[in-house]
């Protein structure tokens, strides 16, 4: 069995936002931090990353922030971008402040817009984010899309057909599949993510959305208690989960 890596723990900290190695050695003469209940002396001390490090090592008194690789499942609520660039409040301002200062830096797997809703990933692991985001793997997202105007009928077969052409672009959609679930709300499963798809794909059937909320994305549900603004980390099977594609509820896209 090999063992877990080790990390001089002012890297660790200042890797995680908690300040720079001298700030760092500046609270361990304050006895401010705690590893296996007992004051850390020596700033440079190399110590064990175990998975159950955020409940073995504490600074001022809580658990230390989970090191890398993280990833993140945040309700987004209505209002914030997911761009450190755009105008507005933005998704990360939803998480601790010293998170800003992470090395490496958390960025959104993909992006939702300022007015949708629901499933959003966050992520440090660079490897894990383009796994999720590359065409190649097909992790399906589901949305629920509420309608200015009742669906006309048709829309499920022209969605399914894989020869959706949006405007102002030379490749078809992939195939989506849609379920009505009201006259004027769907449930809309798409392999891809381009910009604003799911507005546009109704936009071409003549309808508009008014309102868009993701609550899946491979088979990792948004769960219901997880209130909009809130965010917590996932374990390494839900990581998975969002992955594992085959265990959708699309049977046109299986």
């Amino acid at each position: 069995m090999s063992l877990p890596p080790a990390v001089r723990l002012d890297r660790l900290l200042a890797n995680l936002g908690y300040g720079s190695r001298r700030e760092v050695h500046a609270l361990v003469r304050e006895r401010a931090i705690f590893l296996d209940g007992q004051a850390v002396t020596d700033a440079g001390a190399r110590i064990a990353l175990t998975a159950d490090i955020p409940e073995r090592l504490t600074v001022r008194g809580a658990p230390v922030d989970p090191p890398a690789p993280l990833v993140l499942m945040m309700h987004k609520p209505a209002g914030v971008v997911c761009s450190h660039k755009e105008p507005g409040r933005s998704v990360y301002e939803l998480l601790p402040p010293r998170w800003r200062s992470r090395t490496p830096a958390l960025s959104t797997v993909g992006r939702l817009d300022r007015d949708t809703t629901g499933l959003l990933l966050i992520t440090d692991d660079g490897s894990f984010l383009h796994r999720v985001i590359s065409p190649r793997t097909h992790a399906p997202k589901r949305y629920t899309a509420s309608l200015q105007w009742p669906l006309r009928g048709d829309e499920a077969d022209i969605f399914a057909r894989g020869d959706l052409l949006l405007e102002g672009e030379e490749r078809p959609l992939a195939p989506a599949y849609l379920e009505v679930l009201e006259p004027r709300v769907a449930r809309l499963t798409l392999t891809e993510g381009r910009y604003h798809q799911v507005r546009r794909m109704f936009s071409a059937t003549g309808n508009r959305v008014v309102e868009l909320h993701r609550d899946r994305i491979g088979s990792l549900d948004l769960p219901p208690d997880l209130a909009p603004g809130a965010w917590r980390a996932l374990n390494p099977d839900e990581r998975e989960a969002i992955l594992a594609e085959d265990k959708c509820e699309s049977p046109r896209l299986a």
